[in-house]
C-alpha cells in the first residue's frame, strides 16, 4: 500500500504541464467502437482509469497500443457484446460503452457501473435516451441489456443535464437513422471535445447552445486522429495549490475559459489568474478571504473541484459555505480535514467552514479521487508532516501528481511504508 508523505514547504513556484483530460479521453476511447478503422488519440494521460478502460475495450476485441501518451485503437471486429463484471466494477466510465456498442452491433450488455463513493449516479437517463431511440431495455442480475435492430433518431429531453447520458446518447445517435435532438443536454467542455472527435470521424453533430445538441445520423464513421483537451479539473487543482500556499505558478497547456468559475472564486479569495500564451499564470496577492461556492452543471462551479476548494477555505479568514447540488455524498473530505485542524460543519448538502490560523499534519486517508487531491492541497499548507493513505484513488485521476508538485517546490514523496 502506497502513501503520500507531505510537508508544508512554502509557496509553490515554477511551471507545470497540464495533462489531457481524463473526463474527455474516456468517452472518446469508447467512441472508437463506432468504426472499424484505426483511431489515433493523443495526449492520453497514463492514469489507472485509462488503463482499466483500455483493458475492458481489449476484452471485447479492440486492438490497442499505448505509448508516449498516444493510443492507437481499432475495433475491426467486436468479439463480445458483454462486459465482464470484474473489469467494469471499479469504474463508472465503462457504462459509456453501451451507446456505441448498441449503435454498431444492435445489442449490448453492461454491468451497472461502479466508481467513487460520492453518491448515487443512476443510469436511468442513459436508458431513457436509448429507449426513445428505439432500444428495448432489460435490467436484471446487476446487468443492463439493450437491443435494437436499428436505432432511429428522435427528440430526447434530459430531466437533468447529465454528462454521461449526453455523451452516451450522442454517440448512439451518431450512426442512427435520422436526426436526434437532445434538449437540456450537458455542455461541459468535455462534451464539446467528444463532438469534435465524432465530427472528425464523419458524424454530423451541431452544438446549438442553450442545452441543445442536434445529431444527424450517418451510415458509417471512419478512423481519425485527435488530441485530447487539457484537464480542467487538474488545472483547478493546481490553481488551488497556488492559492493555498501563496504561490506563483504557470500552468502550461491550460485553458482559462474552461475554469472561469474557479478563477472567479480565487479572485474573491485573493489569488489572480491571468491568461497567457499557451497557459494560465496564477499568483497570490498574499491574502486569503472567505468565499462561498455552489456546485452546478457547467458553466457553474464544477462539483469535481468542490472538495479541493474546501481545503483553501479551511485557512481563509472568515466563514465560507459550500452548497453541493450535484451529488448527495460529496463531503467525505471534511472528516479527514478536521483531523488536520479544520473547522467544518456539514448538514445534508451544505458545509460551513470557519477559517483557522493553521492546519497541522496528521494521518489521513483519501476517501475518493477529488477528496484525496483535497487532502494533498491542504497538506501543502500545513505545519509538520501529513501522511495520506489510499492514494490509489488519487492516481485514478491525476498523472504524476507528486512529481508535478515537486517540480513546483512541494515537499511530497511517495512511499510504500507508513511513517
Amino acid at each position: 500500500m502506497s502513501f503520500f508523505i507531505v510537508k508544508g514547504s512554502g509557496p509553490l513556484k515554477g511551471e507545470v504541464d497540464i495533462s489531457g483530460a481524463k473526463n474527455a479521453v474516456l468517452p472518446i476511447l469508447c467512441a472508437c467502437l463506432l468504426t472499424d478503422e484505426e483511431c489515433v488519440i493523443k495526449s492520453v494521460p497514463p492514469l489507472m482509469d485509462v488503463c482499466m478502460l483500455l483493458d475492458i475495450l481489449k476484452s471485447i476485441g479492440a486492438e490497442v497500443s499505448y505509448e508516449n501518451e498516444v493510443v492507437k485503437i481499432r475495433f475491426l471486429n467486436i468479439t463480445k457484446n458483454e462486459i465482464d463484471t470484474n473489469l467494469a466494477a471499479s469504474m463508472r466510465a465503462s457504462f459509456l460503452i453501451m451507446g456505441p456498442m448498441l449503435a454498431r452491433t444492435g445489442k449490448a450488455k453492461i454491468p451497472l457501473p461502479g466508481g467513487c463513493r460520492i453518491g448515487t449516479r443512476p443510469v436511468d437517463l442513459h436508458l431513457k435516451g436509448f429507449e426513445i431511440l428505439g432500444a428495448k431495455i432489460n435490467q436484471e442480475f446487476g446487468y443492463v441489456s439493450a437491443q435494437a435492430e436499428q436505432l432511429k433518431g428522435d427528440y430526447v429531453y434530459l430531466d437533468f443535464p447529465s454528462v454521461g447520458a449526453t455523451e452516451n446518447i450522442m454517440m448512439a445517435a451518431s450512426i442512427s437513422e435520422g436526426a436526434t435532438l437532445i434538449e437540456n443536454a450537458a455542455e461541459e467542455p468535455e462534451i464539446h471535445d467528444l463532438a469534435v472527435f465524432l465530427n472528425k470521424m464523419g458524424a454530423n453533430i451541431k452544438m446549438k447552445g442553450s442545452g441543445k445538441i442536434k445529431i444527424t445520423g450517418v451510415k458509417k464513421l471512419k478512423g481519425t486522429e485527435h488530441t485530447v483537451m487539457p484537464d480542467r479539473i487538474e488545472t483547478g487543482t493546481f490553481m488551488a495549490a497556488a492559492a493555498v500556499t501563496g504561490g506563483d505558478i504557470i500552468l502550461k497547456n491550460a485553458v482559462l475559459d474552461h475554469v472561469q468559475p474557479a478563477s472567479a472564486k480565487l479572485a474573491e479569495n485573493g489569488t489572480i489568474t491571468e491568461k497567457i500564451r499557451n497557459g494560465i499564470h496564477v499568483y497570490s496577492t498574499g491574502e486569503k478571504k472567505a468565499f462561498n461556492i455552489k456546485t452546478m452543471p457547467f458553466p457553474g462551479f464544477p462539483t469535481d473541484m468542490q472538495a479541493i476548494f474546501m481545503s483553501l477555505m479551511t485557512i481563509s479568514k472568515g466563514t465560507s459555505m459550500v452548497t453541493e447540488t450535484v451529488f448527495e455524498n460529496r463531503f467525505l473530505q471534511a472528516a479527514e480535514l478536521k483531523r488536520m485542524g479544520a473547522d467544518i460543519k456539514t448538514e445534508g448538502r451544505t458545509a460551513v467552514i470557519e477559517g483557522v490560523d493553521k492546519l497541522t499534519g496528521a494521518r489521513v486517508n483519501a476517501p475518493d479521487l477529488r477528496a484525496g487531491a483535497a487532502l494533498v492541497i491542504a497538506a501543502l499548507a500545513s505545519e509538520g508532516m501529513t501522511e495520506i493513505g489510499e492514494i490509489q484513488h488519487i492516481e485514478r485521476g491525476y498523472s504524476n501528481f507528486d512529481e508535478k508538485l515537486r517540480k513546483l517546490g512541494a515537499d511530497i514523496e511517495k512511499s510504500d511504508e507508513e511513517i
